[in-house]
């Protein structure tokens, strides 16, 4: 199936399903969705970070320190994390993603946002046509890259946002 093809859920500001549309669709048309945001980090605490392919259809060829995606018409924030987890970085039973929060993006798109986190002790090989460079990064290594590198702007709110709730005591 095309990715445009899929189907997802359309919500409104409070997150109530309104209706369905193609990907697609609701990409040009800037329908608000739903997508999830892993923070996937290795046996060393340090973070997978990568870059987009080039063809994407949101964001081509940006970096994200998150994996994630489109949550499917039906399907739960929880099912989708996992599921899009596994997808990029090409590996399978890994743990349940842990929740951490919930936002409302609105930038050139809009969509709910539910983050999580995982530990993926397993070695990753990353679907080719999601990543087209990864890597685990420290925290001083993406901190160095942060200002220098052009991020998704979906996944760099979550980064900050998740940042000032940990040093909130907020968020593990």
């Amino acid at each position: 199936m095309n990715p445009s093809d899929e189907i997802l859920d359309i919500v409104d500001e409070n997150d109530v399903v309104v209706g369905q549309a193609p990907r697609g669709e609701a990409t040009a048309r800037g329908l608000r969705h739903r997508c999830v945001f892993i923070e996937v980090r290795d046996a060393d605490g340090r973070l997978f970070v990568h870059r987009r392919t080039s063809t994407k259809l949101v964001f081509p060829s940006r970096y994200d320190m998150f994996v994630g995606g489109v949550v499917g018409a039906g399907e739960s924030y929880e099912e989708a994390a996992l599921r899009e987890a596994e997808e990029e970085l090409g590996v399978s039973e890994l743990p349940r993603p842990e929740p951490l929060f919930k936002f409302l993006y609105e930038g050139e798109h809009s969509w709910w946002s539910a983050v999580y986190r995982v530990r993926c002790e397993l070695p990753v090989d990353p679907q080719v046509e999601e990543v087209a460079w990864h890597s685990f990064l420290t925290e001083a290594e993406l901190a160095e890259r942060i200002d220098d590198w052009e991020w998704v702007p979906d996944g760099l709110e979550a980064y900050h946002r998740l940042r000032a709730l940990r040093a909130a005591g907020q968020a593990p």
